[in-house]
Formats: structure tokens, sequence, C-alpha cells
């Protein structure tokens, strides 16, 4: 199982590094173990780098780094640290999902920063696993994979499985496995070099509050939005809305009004367009499919409400800039 006591020392891990890879969390992965070394004054752990051709691969910032070998190598260590990042979801390569899955055979602990787990479900190495993953990422990869118990959490260990959030998140998890393995008062020394003031652990909100997100404090106007953020596919009405945060309609205007410069009903609707173009860039859903799991009632009306936001169709949104559809005349070249 991911954390527990290591049979000997240094502790040896396989990061594989995929195109796109948020550079963020990964070094938030790395950091701990290189500090956790320092602070113990003993090598507790080493890691290596690998990518899927055993060639440099580029960070979603644009920064290569240089592996050790290819991915057919992982097979070699105990944990197996799958690093992705933009566009993880759309990332497919049999060699890699085949090598995962060799190094599972042989008793590797397997994990996934990020928006890893979307490329380890691929690979099938999370059925019967819960798993975590960027909030951003959370609704499309639920859609993708309904089979699959995918929650809202900063990290997830699951006996050999182990997914976080990204960002940040992968600083925690690697501070709560150096507690497991070897005390939290080397994990504390490590949080207090990083000034991380606290260590997180699994249950902490992968978001902001909404009062730092939004910088609103008014607690019936939260309450409100609050409930608009848990009933997306299914909108309550403004009448619903307000009685449930004991207010008026009117005075719910009025707080909307003078803290979000805009309607209930807008604001409501940009939820619901956000979470839509999610759905639009990371599943294979129908229009009208994400449509309905966004609350609207036709695929027409969504369209017109999507164009107005963002100024493009859905359609248009999926199929990026650059393409030409077929009820759309070609665009002349400059």
């Amino acid at each position: 199982m991911f954390g527990a006591k290591p049979s000997k020392l240094p502790q040896e891990m396989a990061f594989l590094l995929v195109p796109n890879f948020s550079m963020i969390a990964f070094t938030s992965a790395i950091e701990p173990l290189r500090l956790a070394n320092r602070a113990s004054g003993k090598e507790l752990y080493r890691w290596h780098l690998f990518s899927p051709d055993g060639k440099p691969v580029k960070a979603s910032n644009g920064i290569e780094l240089t592996p050790e070998g290819s991915v057919e190598q992982i097979g070699n260590y105990q944990i197996v640290i799958l690093c992705s990042g933009i566009d993880g979801h759309l990332y497919e390569d049999k060699n890699v999902f085949a090598a995962l899955r060799r190094a599972d055979r042989q008793g590797a602990d397997i994990g996934a920063l990020c928006t890893g787990a979307h490329i380890l479900a691929r690979a099938n190495m999370l059925n019967g696993y819960r798993c975590t993953i960027h909030w951003e990422n959370l609704a499309s990869f639920s859609e993708n994979f309904p089979e699959i118990e995918a929650t809202s959490e900063l990290f997830e260990i699951d006996r050999n499985r182990f997914t976080c959030s990204g960002g940040t998140a992968a600083l925690d998890m690697m501070l709560n496995m150096i507690s497991q393995q070897h005390g939290h008062d080397l994990a504390a020394s490590v949080s207090e070099q990083f000034i991380h003031e606290r260590i997180r652990d699994r249950h902490d909100h992968q978001r902001m509050a909404l009062t730092a997100r939004l910088g609103v404090r008014h607690p019936k106007l939260i309450q409100v939005i609050q409930l608009m953020e848990q009933n997306l596919e299914e909108p309550l009405s403004r009448q619903d809305l307000a009685e449930a945060a004991g207010l008026s309609s009117r005075q719910m205007e009025r707080l909307f009004a003078k803290y979000l410069h805009r309607s209930p009903a807008r604001y409501y609707v940009e939820l619901r367009l956000n979470r839509a173009r999610l759905l639009l860039l990371q599943t294979n859903m129908s229009v009208i499919d994400i449509a309905l799991a966004c609350g609207f009632v036709s695929a027409s009306h969504f369209s017109k409400c999507y164009r107005d936001f963002f100024g493009k169709t859905p359609r248009r949104e999926r199929a990026g800039p650059n393409a030409v559809l077929e009820d759309e005349p070609e665009r002349k070249r400059a």
C-alpha cells in the first residue's frame, strides 16, 4: 500500500512524465522528497524520471526535462507516479498503458498527479478503486468513467493506487506519506521549510472557499450560490433559492446586484455555461446531452445562451478555432 514503511532505503520512485505535464504538481511531489532527505540527514528517497519514448518532454509551461529512460523501464520500481496536465483527458498511448499494467503486475504502487487519473482510467488501472482528480476535470471524468468512484478529495489513497487533484495537492500527499513512513516531526519540518502553514489531509477542499473566491462574506448570498453550484443539472427556481436562504426574491436580487453586479438568474446561467464548456472540451458527450446535464431544456436554447456568453457556438468551441464546419463558409485566408 502506498505510504507503508519501505523495506529498504532509499525508497526508489519512478516519475513518468507525459507531454504537457503540470510542472507545479510535479515539483510539489519531488521537493518534499528532497527536503526530507536533507532534514533527516539520510537518503530516504531517490527519484528517477522517465518519458514515454525516453526523449526530453515539455511541461505545460514549456520547460523541457530530460529523462533517464523510456516507459519500458518503470517496471523496476516499487512506486510509479504518472505526471499529467493539460489535455490529459485526450492522452492515448498503448505502450504507456501496457507498461503501467506490467508495473502493476510486478507489484508496483501506481499513482497519478493532476489529470493523470484520466490516463490511468483509460488504461483500465482504476477499475474497483477510488480516485480523485482536479476539480476542473471532475465532472468530465465522471461522465467518461461512470463506473469509477471519483471524489472531490484533495488526494486519495486506495490500497496500491493513489491520485491527487493537482497543483500543490501533491505536496500534501507526499507530506502525509513522509509522516506515515518516518514520523510527523520530519513531515512538519519539511512543511515548515516550504512555509506551508499546515499539512492538509485528503478531506481538505480542493477549491477555495466561496468567500475567498468571490471576495464576498454575506452569509445568505453565499448560501444561495452554494445551492446553485449543487443544482446545475436541475436548476432551482428563484423562489426556491430565496426561501432556502430565508430571503425574499427582491432581497436576493438586491444582494446579487450589490455584490456581484448581475441578477441571480444571470449568475446561475453563467455557472451552468462554464460547466458546459468543460464538458464540451473534456468529453465526447453530444451537445444535447451536455445541454440537459447543465439544466438547459433544448439544444437550441443552450446554443443561443452559449454563443451570447462565449461568442461562439458549442460546435465551434469543440471543433477549435481553425476548423471549418459543414454549415459554415470557409474563412478567407488573410
